[in-house]
């Protein structure tokens, strides 16, 4: 059964499904699925526990968001365990994650967000030209463009007009909010 499982490519194309199926949400990859495409000639009984072990590794990995240096330690040390790894699977895993840290990282923080982030955000400065009260003419308003979401879904624009002492309001909160983050960041 060890040498079926050796295979750099086969590996390789489990850790994607395995990726795409934990990571990604994408529910149609099934465990028979990978074995039938990639593993076809082991037994389901002996293919189960090399899957979990894989998406265990892959988990670990992934999170623990590790860097290059901890990813070396951790597979040797797998390798070194009494049923761990073999070099050449380390060696696929390593190659595995070097190319999808990236998008495996982005896909967890799109997870971990409960509500809308700020995508874009755009603005500028007008004069009114017209208006009912002759007074309120030529007055500098900011317009403020905000562009809401959560990744792969569509967006809402929220378009607000303020003038100077609703600007001066806001920024005056964002300052406390900020200086907020600060104390909380920084105890003395």
């Amino acid at each position: 059964m060890a040498g079926e499982l050796e295979g750099s490519k086969p590996l390789s194309g489990l850790l994607s499904g395995l990726a795409q199926s934990t990571f990604h949400g994408h529910t149609g990859i099934t465990e028979e699925l990978l074995r039938s495409q990639l593993y076809s000639e082991v037994p389901p009984e002996e293919f189960r526990p090399f899957l979990e072990k894989m998406r265990g590794l892959l988990k670990s990995i992934a999170y623990a968001d590790m860097d290059f240096n901890q990813l070396e330690a951790f597979l040797t040390a797998q390798t070194k365990k009494q049923g761990g790894i073999t070099a050449d699977q380390a060696a696929v895993i390593s190659k595995f994650w070097k190319s999808h840290k990236t998008k495996i990282k982005e896909s967890l923080i799109n997870q971990s967000r409960w509500e809308n982030s700020l995508k874009t955000m755009n603005w500028r400065v007008d004069l009114k030209s017209q208006s009912k009260h002759l007074d309120q003419i030529n007055v500098p308003v900011a317009i403020v463009e905000l562009e809401l979401g959560k990744s792969g879904q569509e967006s809402e624009c929220l378009c607000l007009e303020l003038d100077e002492v609703k600007l001066n309001q806001i920024l005056k909160k964002l300052t406390e909010v900020e200086d907020s983050i600060n104390t909380l960041a920084n105890p003395v």
